[in-house]
């Protein structure tokens, strides 16, 4: 398994080791014991799925007062995926990250609690899997507009993104209070 950190701080690209033969492949998607001695010693208590179409974008999504670290990975399809430092204080605030995910590279994010996340399809589907350390509470949940131009994310060239009503509505993060923002914990 290869661990590699991202510019923002506790964000990790995770390349489990994946084993081909014939028949296709196998690969442990998490194991706690060695996730943690990386330092990811958070405990998982859902699990979420969703199966997207070419041209979706979901997010950008956090959460407040039920915050949720996501372990992320595609088990069929391609996406870009992105994370968003939110968190007030933070060295990296406002910066992000994109990741290339897909069923060939079996890369997985790890993103901690207090950051945002989102991710738009390349392929004509996706699945997704999020591992999550707190359980989902609606009223918790908040977003900011996928294309908020000051945050600069490197999304590829997309002719009509499919947006959820509440997606397409979130603002952009200079438009959020800061009680609403989660804060950085060094």
């Amino acid at each position: 398994m290869k661990v590699t950190e991202t510019i923002l701080p506790g964000v990790f690209i995770i390349e489990p080791r994946a084993f081909h033969d014939a028949r296709g492949y196998f690969y442990e998607t998490f194991h706690a014991e060695r996730y943690e001695q990386y330092g990811i010693k958070e405990k998982f208590v859902q699990d979420n799925f969703s199966s997207s179409v070419k041209n979706v974008v979901r997010g950008l999504h956090y959460q407040m007062e039920h915050a949720q670290g996501k372990l992320v990975f595609v088990t069929y399809g391609h996406v870009v995926d992105v994370v968003v430092d939110i968190r007030i204080g933070s060295p990296t605030f406002g910066k992000s990250v994109t990741i290339e995910l897909n069923d060939q590279n079996h890369r997985q994010v790890f993103i901690p609690p207090g950051l945002a996340h989102g991710f738009c399809v390349l392929s004509d589907r996706v699945d997704f899997l999020y591992k999550c350390t707190d359980f989902y509470y609606p009223a918790s949940e908040f977003g900011i507009r996928w294309d908020d131009p000051d945050l600069q994310i490197a999304w590829p060239h997309l002719e009509k993104p499919i947006l959820s009503a509440k997606d397409s509505i979130y603002p952009c993060l200079k438009d959020i209070p800061e009680n609403q923002l989660p804060r950085f914990e060094s």
